[in-house]
Parts: structure tokens; sequence; C-alpha cells
């Protein structure tokens, strides 16, 4: 699916600590005059299954902190955003010492599948457009 192009693309990876991801954002943003609609957010998120991709143009952060301060520092909701699941909290855990865990050797399969998968709907995104990579990549509605 991949195709040649001469469009630039910049994998940004916050350096910060993952609450404040809105500072690195928010100076990549300013500093490459990228708009709000060309930029993807990729965050983890235990609310959803382990592995479940899920494709929204906006909204809020859904209680993700490292989101809700890239919302909050850009200053719109308007941003795209491809969550991975990582989920369920189990009882008892604090989410940072969750999500900051390690996978288990049972779970390790399945998110390489679905970490490969959100990389092809990121290319998918880039080739054509974020609504032709929610109608492929978004879980179908029952």
């Amino acid at each position: 699916e991949s195709q040649q192009s001469d469009e630039r693309v910049m994998l940004l990876r916050p350096q910060t600590m993952m609450n404040l991801s809105g500072t690195s954002v928010l100076a990549a943003r300013d500093f490459y005059k990228v708009p709000l609609e060309r930029i993807l957010v990729l965050t983890d998120d235990f609310a959803l299954p382990l592995g479940k991709l899920r494709i929204r143009p906006q909204g809020t952060a859904g209680g993700q902190k490292g989101l809700a301060d890239i919302l909050r520092r850009l200053g719109s909701e308007q941003i795209p955003r491809l969550r991975i699941g990582v989920g369920p909290l189990p009882p008892g855990w604090e989410a940072a010492d969750f999500v900051l865990g390690k996978f288990t050797a049972a779970e390790q399969p399945e998110i390489e599948i679905q970490i490969e998968r959100a990389a092809d709907a990121v290319e998918h995104w880039l080739a054509k457009d974020l609504a032709s990579m929610m109608a492929k990549y978004n879980p179908s509605m029952p």
C-alpha cells in the first residue's frame, strides 16, 4: 500500500515525561508550521482491549494524560488520534505503573501484530486520508 512520494513525514517521539508530551508536539508544530489536521497522535489506551485500534478525527483525551496535554497545548480537540489498546488495567495497579510496564510473553505476539497494523494504518493515512484510514482500520460496529 505504500507509495513513493516527495512528501516529508516526521515521526516525533517526545522525550519529555509522558504526561507533558504537548510541549514537544507544540514546539514541532510551530517550528515546522504543521496544520492540526496533518498531526496524528498515537497513544496507548488501557481502556481498550489489548491490541485493539481506535482512530478518531477529534475528541477529548478520554483520561489519557499525555493526549490531554497535547490537546491543551495545541488549543484544540480537533487533533486526529490513533489509540492502541493495552488494557484492561489489572485490579490494584496504578495506571502509570501499568502503561510503563512490559507486556507478558503471552501478550507479546498480539501486541507485535497490532503495532505492525498501526504502522500500516499510519501509512494508509499518509497515502490517502483519515476517513479512509478509519473505514479500513477501525473495528466494525456490531
